[in-house]
């Protein structure tokens, strides 16, 4: 006889039904838009969430060159690369990065809130960001979603 009432299920590649997510980020504060938008894609608002398996949705950013910067973050947010050669380190303002490739900000705030590993490599790959309102996805269904909804 089995005494255990309630078993620990968890989802694996096989289990998980992935739904595709548009979310506009039109007036939405950089970081508080990118951790809700990594949580969607991580899996964490589902309660079938599992740690080691791509368990979240895809999810469709558009208007993401119409995202908001709080104080005086447009000059004094740096962001640095490196180009391999000595004394290579360059470096760019938010500013100048929203001039320069508009979807970029957005794209490195959510990269930077998931995992540093093969699988944060693999739920990376299902953000999709656009500047302006049209996405060539139309042919998933994508559902509109209020990215204030999650707690």
């Amino acid at each position: 006889m089995d005494t255990l009432s309630y078993k620990t299920v968890s989802a694996n590649k096989a289990t998980v039904n992935k739904e595709w997510i548009v979310v506009d980020a039109t007036n939405e504060t950089l970081g508080r838009f990118s951790s809700r938008v990594a949580q969607i894609l991580r899996g964490k608002h589902r309660p079938s969430f599992t740690s080691h398996v791509d368990c979240g949705d895809n999810v469709i950013v558009i208007n993401a060159d119409k995202v908001r910067l709080t104080g005086k973050k447009w000059s004094d947010k740096v962001y640095i690369r490196y180009t391999g050669y000595p004394g290579g380190q360059r470096f760019t303002t938010a500013k100048e990065l929203m001039v320069k490739h508009p979807i970029a900000l957005v794209e490195k705030a959510v990269r930077g809130m998931l995992p540093k590993n093969r699988l944060g490599d693999a739920i990376y790959g299902n953000l999709h960001v656009y500047a302006g309102t049209e996405h060539p996805h139309s042919a998933q269904q994508p559902k509109e979603y209020n990215i204030n909804t999650i707690k």
